[in-house]
């Protein structure tokens, strides 16, 4: 089983990265929600590009879940991290993305951090949480959403790391209750265990929040700020409470590591641009709807269409068609 965790980390770092990309695509796409309330999910599933994304997403949830069967948390959410440079590829190779030299260099850290963490990692069955772990999932989801609900009224980058932010501590409890809920027995054991709808429940509330989070700002910067928010607290529990282990005398490399693929996201999360304008992109709509009555030559030029035109929202909405 091993052996398969290794080819579950690898394959969901490429599921993840296209998720990324097809769901800020549709993000972008739909009409700025200033409130925290299911009904964004709903809008988002109209564009099918949210819907392909959404599979990705789910197939890179089972992959991870998957792999946490074996592998260590701090080795698993670097990977989910990974995924936001194959988003960054997949945006130059698909959509003609232009990234400054500085965010380069942050891929290639964040790179050599995870080949770090799989050469320092030692696969090992994960330990059970217990009454109080669960207890502490649960709170914890309710603290998620009532922050949620008063950080959903920022607006362009602060809004798209906190909701980026808050969405990976959500992601991040998924992880946790994942660990030891993959080492279930038997089926039966794995429908009744209360960390399977904990696991549900933060999931939902960590998309919804990411779906936010996409609409406000920089598509990069809510995503390395949930990657970074997830992988903080997953890896110390597991270390400290789940049995993740490391190979001996290779401690160091896991700091180094974890260092390198947190500097990455958060680099990448300061140097990210708000990428995102609602306004223009609902008015650029409405005079198209209205384009047979004013006539081509009344069209005028979406506001964003110069100034974003080297960004890689700007060039998604460009030519990407969901």
């Amino acid at each position: 089983m091993t052996s398969w965790s290794w080819l579950f980390l690898g394959a969901l770092i490429g599921a993840y990265g296209a998720a990324n990309l097809l769901q800020s695509i549709a993000a972008a796409r739909t009409d700025l929600h200033h409130g925290f309330h299911p009904r964004l999910l709903w809008r988002l599933g109209r564009h099918k590009s949210y819907l392909i994304g959404v599979v990705c997403q789910f197939s890179g949830f089972l992959l991870a879940f998957l792999a946490r069967r074996d592998l260590p948390l701090f080795l698993v959410q670097s990977a989910v991290a990974a995924g936001l440079g194959v988003t960054t590829i997949l945006g130059v190779l698909l959509l003609k993305w232009r990234l400054p030299r500085a965010e380069v260099g942050l891929l290639v850290l964040l790179c050599v951090g995870l080949a770090a963490l799989v050469v320092a990692a030692k696969p090992s069955p994960g330990r059970q949480l217990g009454a109080a772990g669960s207890l502490g999932l649960l709170l914890t989801l309710g603290g998620i959403a009532v922050i949620g609900f008063f950080a959903a009224r920022l607006h362009g980058s602060p809004g798209s790391v906190a909701l980026g932010s808050l969405a990976g501590v959500a992601f991040g409890a998924a992880a946790v209750a994942s660990r030891p809920l993959a080492s279930a027995d038997s089926f039966g054991a794995f429908v009744t265990d209360p960390l399977l709808y904990l696991l549900l429940a933060h999931t939902v509330v960590g998309q919804l929040l990411l779906g936010l989070a996409m609409q406000r700002g920089s598509t990069t910067a809510a995503v390395a700020a949930m990657d970074a928010a997830a992988a903080v607290p997953a890896a110390i529990i597991g270390l400290l409470f789940l049995g993740d282990e490391v190979r001996p005398g290779r401690e160091w490399l896991v700091a180094f590591g974890f260092v390198f693929t947190l500097g990455g996201v958060i680099g990448l999360s300061f140097y990210a641009e708000p990428q995102h304008d609602h306004a223009a992109v609902a008015g650029r709509d409405r005079l198209l709807a209205r384009r047979p009555q004013l006539g081509a030559s009344t069209m005028p030029k979406a506001p964003f269409a110069s100034s974003m035109s080297n960004s890689p929202a700007g060039t998604a909405r460009a030519k990407w068609k969901p």
